[in-house]
C-alpha cells in the first residue's frame, strides 16, 4: 500500500519591482507582478512629475526595488543622457523609504527594441509614433531583461 502524502504549496507574495526608463521629457514606467514573474507597462509620466509618482506608487503598493535604466555607450561608459539621469537618481534615492532598494540596469538599445517590438506586434505607424507608448515599452523591456538576468543566475 502506497503511503499518500499531502503537499501544501504556499505562494509567498513578494513586493513588486518598479522600473523607470527616465527621459528628458517623459519617463516610461513598468512594474512586475507580486511574484516577479512578468513585467507589465504601467504608465508614462512627465519627467517633472516622475519623482512624486514613484513615491505615491510605493506608498500604495508593495515595492521593494526601484530599477532605473542606466544608459551606456557601446564601450559601457555612461552616455551623455546620464547627465540628467544622475541628478534624478540622487533625488530619488534620498526620498525612497529605507526598505526600498534602488538599482541601475543597462538600457542600451531599449528604445530601438521597443520600436521593433511594436512593429512585430502589428501596431500601425501612427501608434508607433506615440512616444509615451515607446517609453512604457522600453521600461518593460528593461524590466524583462533584468528579471531574465536574475533568474538565469540561479
Amino acid at each position: 500500500m502506497q503511503e499518500s502524502r499531502e503537499f501544501c504549496v504556499t505562494l509567498h507574495l513578494m513586493a513588486r519591482i518598479l522600473c523607470i526608463d527616465y527621459g528628458r521629457r517623459r519617463c516610461g514606467i513598468a512594474v512586475t507582478d507580486e511574484l516577479r514573474l512578468s513585467a507589465t507597462p504601467l504608465t508614462t509620466v512627465g519627467a517633472a512629475e516622475v519623482l512624486q509618482f514613484v513615491l505615491d506608487y510605493i506608498a500604495s503598493n508593495r515595492v521593494d526595488l526601484v530599477l532605473l535604466g542606466r544608459p551606456t555607450t557601446l564601450r559601457g561608459e555612461p552616455s551623455e543622457s546620464w547627465t540628467y539621469i544622475e541628478p534624478f537618481s540622487r533625488a530619488l534615492r534620498r526620498r525612497l523609504p529605507q526598505a526600498v532598494d534602488m538599482q541601475f540596469y543597462d538600457e542600451r538599445f531599449t528604445s530601438a527594441l521597443a520600436h521593433q517590438a511594436m512593429l512585430a506586434g502589428g501596431l500601425h505607424k501612427m501608434a508607433r509614433r506615440d512616444k509615451a507608448l515607446v517609453d512604457r515599452t522600453a521600461a518593460t523591456i528593461i524590466l524583462t531583461d533584468y528579471l531574465e538576468s536574475i533568474y538565469n543566475q540561479k
